[in-house]
Formats: C-alpha cells, sequence, structure tokens
C-alpha cells in the first residue's frame, strides 16, 4: 500500500512530492526524515502516465518545484529543532 505524500508542489505537468519516511535507529530512537519525489505528467493516448526525464522546457517547472518543496521540508525541520 502507497503512503500519501505530506505535501505536494505542482508547476505544469511536473510535481515534487514530499513523504514522511521513519527508521529504527540501531541504537537509537526512531527517526523521521522527509524525501522527495519529482515527477512529470504526460498523456500516451488516452492513458496518463509518469516519468522522471525532464526536457529543457520542464527545467523551469521542475526547479521551482523542487524548491517549494525544499522549503516545505526546512521548516518541517525547524519545527523539530525548536
Amino acid at each position: 500500500m502507497s503512503k500519501s505524500p505530506e505535501a505536494t508542489f505542482r508547476f505544469g505537468s511536473v510535481s515534487s512530492s514530499v513523504f514522511v519516511q521513519e527508521t529504527n535507529g540501531d541504537n537509537g530512537p526512531k527517526r523521521k526524515f522527509r524525501t522527495i519525489n519529482v515527477q512529470k505528467s504526460y498523456r500516451d493516448g488516452d492513458e496518463t502516465k509518469f516519468g522522471n526525464s525532464f526536457t529543457l522546457g520542464d527545467m523551469p517547472s521542475a526547479i521551482r518545484s523542487m524548491q517549494m518543496a525544499q522549503a516545505h521540508v526546512e521548516e518541517k525541520e525547524a519545527e523539530v529543532t525548536a
């Protein structure tokens, strides 16, 4: 079963999704961390598909969505250390 993202930032056909992961430290407490998945949606006939290859024209949207995801992760990390 797939976990839902904590947040998704979409610009055109490109999106960056933030997922919360949890690990059990060998000798320490459980630790949460965040990962970012960047993808592009496209149509193949009547079907919507997703890929992780970007053209030059996709780059501004990919960069912007990743910047928004980075700001989100930094904000959440600041809450933990505050």
